[in-house]
């Protein structure tokens, strides 16, 4: 997808469906410990141990709390709705590695602790859509990027150990800002780019034109 066509593109419902699948399952994960009075923490990532690794695809869909589920479901329909909307079925690319190796890193840094919830997913969505914008320069994606400042700004202090409440993963809010900053630079090239203007070429004609001139002098 070219700029052009973001330029032209306008919300289909389409791009809720699933984010809105995912809170669904997750929701009624809750709904189900709530009911039979179970807790499904025990599938969470367990960092350095082998029957820990099941929780790096099962761990986002285990909240440890009502609030805990609400505070992630937000924004992770929020900002995978609009990476949808942007990039289309590269998006759905983007989410499987960001759920998959933002689980794998943080079983290999994390405390020997469980670690559940979906924060992991939403850190590493609003660091792809903050780099992406602004690496693509790309003026839609740009301002997206700075809406993401302005309503999440404040995750960046989640990644550091000193600054989170006991008992949150800030392992997993590291893992995946990392994996979506890296995911960023990957896929550059692919998806919507920078609009390119008339006078763009002009300045390479130009350029041609000096160089060509350059030639000549010295010869």
């Amino acid at each position: 997808m070219d700029n052009q066509d973001i330029e032209n593109k306008k919300i289909s419902i389409d791009i809720f469906f699933f984010p809105a699948l995912l809170i669904i399952i997750i929701t009624s994960v809750k709904i189900i410990e709530l009911k039979y009075e179970v807790f499904f923490g025990d599938f969470g990532v367990y960092p350095k141990n082998i029957s820990g690794l099941e929780g790096i695809i099962l761990s986002p869909f285990i909240h440890g709390s009502v609030k805990h589920l609400f505070n992630n479901s937000i924004p992770l329909f929020f900002l995978l709705s609009a990476m949808i909307h942007f990039y289309d079925k590269m998006a759905y690319i983007i989410y499987v590695l960001i759920h998959i190796i933002s689980g794998l890193i943080l079983w290999f840094i994390g405390r020997e602790v469980f670690h559940i919830g979906a924060s992991g997913i939403v850190y590493g969505l609003a660091s792809f859509m903050f780099f992406s914008g602004i690496l693509r320069r790309n003026t839609q994606l740009l301002a997206f990027s700075l809406l993401i400042t302005f309503l999440y700004g404040s995750m960046v202090w989640g990644i550091f150990p000193e600054t989170v409440k006991k008992g949150i993963s800030w392992e997993a809010h590291l893992s995946g800002s990392i994996v979506g900053f890296f995911l960023s630079i990957i896929f550059l090239k692919k998806g919507p780019q920078r609009k390119k203007y008339d006078w763009d070429d002009d300045d390479n004609d130009d350029n041609d034109d000096n160089d060509e001139y350059i030639y000549h002098i010295i010869d």
